[in-house]
């Protein structure tokens, strides 16, 4: 079993920039392929940022290419998001996920969630 712990959400204003953390624990997260996924309010969950297991490749949906960069330390058992020039559109609840498998990468049927963070974005 994997558990996932999201971090680093809060409250900013458009154009500003947040980091997001994914603390695993239970089991190395070596093996998984790790993304990022958001929900908005009343809107589907959307895939938004993938990492193979040895950190590359990287898939990222198209509204958040050049803004957004997703990483991992495998040896802290941990995945990042960084997020830059943030938009009001990127208001959702982040969560952390983990699969096995990568397969279609965009794909969001992982194995395991983490509780999600908030993140609001003013205008």
């Amino acid at each position: 079993q994997v558990q996932l712990v999201e971090s680093g959400g809060g409250l900013v204003q458009a154009g500003g920039s947040l980091r997001l953390s994914c603390a695993a624990s239970g089991r190395t997260v070596t093996r998984y392929y790790m993304s990022w996924v958001r929900q908005a309010p009343g809107k589907e969950r959307e895939f938004v940022a993938g990492i193979s297991s040895y950190g590359s490749p990287t898939y990222y949906v198209d509204s958040v290419k050049d803004r957004f960069t997703i990483s991992r330390d495998n040896a802290k058992n941990t995945v990042y998001l960084q997020m830059n020039s943030l938009k009001p559109e990127d208001t959702a609840v982040y969560y952390c996920a983990a699969r096995l498998g990568v397969g279609v990468p965009t794909r969001i049927d992982n194995n395991y969630w983490g509780q999600g963070t908030q993140v609001t974005v003013s205008s």
